[in-house]
């Protein structure tokens, strides 16, 4: 469980912002199939928050019923995952790399770790790419992401 007691996070685009006012319970990573084709990635990070301590604070929530029992919210307009839900449950899993501040998580443990990739464990020892903003690899000229914490509208005004 995070020690902070309070987080923000949303979508690629900014449509959907939601705030947390507590702290986050269980940290993991789920290796489950649904959850790596649920975030197009070979994991998912989740951890769960209170319904009682979140609330959306711009846009609404699409909604995929993955399961008889789970559906996934993401954004309708930029696609970004950001929620798993149990509707039956008192807590709601928020996606770890949708919050403002994703470092402040440290996952804590790993689940369904049939599906996990054999070969994570050679990832260190991967060539490393350049860094952005080298005279290699030029920073993109119109990013369009939202910033990492709150706006008063978005997208800006002109864009």
């Amino acid at each position: 469980m995070s020690d902070v007691q309070a987080f923000s996070g949303d979508c690629q685009c900014g449509a959907v912002r939601y705030r947390i006012d507590g702290g986050l319970r269980y940290p993991h990573l789920c290796h489950c199939r649904m959850c790596q084709k649920a975030a197009g990635n070979y994991f998912m990070p989740l951890a769960a928050s209170s319904r009682a301590q979140f609330e959306l604070t711009r846009g609404e929530v699409s909604w995929f019923q993955s399961s008889d029992l789970v559906r996934r919210g993401f954004c309708g307009r930029c696609g970004t995952p950001l929620f798993y839900d149990l509707p039956e449950a008192d807590f709601i899993n928020i996606t770890l790399g949708s919050l403002d501040e994703p470092e402040r998580v440290k996952p804590e443990a790993q689940s369904n770790l049939t599906g996990k990739m054999h070969w994570f464990g050679e990832l260190d020892g991967l060539p490393v790419e350049p860094e952005p903003a080298t005279d290699d690899r030029p920073l993109p000229v119109n990013n369009r992401q939202h910033p990492d914490h709150d706006t008063a509208t978005w997208p800006p005004e002109g864009t």
